[in-house]
């Protein structure tokens, strides 16, 4: 046979091999393996929908430059949350960034009692605005606004009252 008619190897897999072999006698290879996605990584951009949960609730928020009007669900958020200290939970990702009065925030929010929906806005706002502008993922993230909070009821256990509840012990 002729070196014409042999298939050429691919030249991807060559070097993966050889960079492989010194493994194989116990040594460490002389550069790190990396392997590295096809697709380009999707830009997030203003008006994109960002997704918040907390409990069983599920935000999805999109920003737009305007005046600092919050809409959830179609309605004023003063309507939507009366109580003050939810309001403050929502508002929070902006008030840190210091962006109160550049973005018009829309959220569309289902699921769970208004405090889940609450928590659930703000992480959708938080990531939103960490997406966008970069330059104030630190802030968000030392005043704990990027971090899920995975805390969710326990499911109830057959045998038992709740979750953990059991029965009264009774001696006779």
């Amino acid at each position: 046979m002729s070196q014409e008619n042999q298939p050429q190897e691919n030249t991807e897999q060559k070097t993966m091999q050889e960079q492989l072999a010194g493994v194989k006698d116990g040594g460490k290879p002389k550069e790190p393996v990396r392997f590295e996605s096809k697709q380009p990584k999707r830009v997030r951009k203003l008006g994109d929908l960002f997704t918040g949960r907390r409990k069983t609730s599920i935000a999805r928020v999109k920003l737009v430059k305007g005046s600092g009007k919050i809409t959830v669900n179609s309605k004023p958020i003063e309507v939507y949350f009366p109580r003050a200290d939810l309001r403050m939970l929502v508002t929070k990702p902006l008030l840190v960034t210091e962006n109160v009065s550049n973005y018009d925030v829309s959220v569309n929010v289902s699921g769970g009692g208004i405090s889940g929906q609450a928590g659930a806005v703000s992480l959708g706002i938080a990531r939103a605005l960490d997406a966008i502008d970069n330059s104030v993922h630190p802030a968000l993230r030392s005043a704990h606004l990027l971090t899920r909070d995975s805390r969710a009821v326990e499911r109830k256990k057959y045998g038992l009252h709740k979750a953990r509840r059991a029965s009264q012990f009774s001696k006779r």
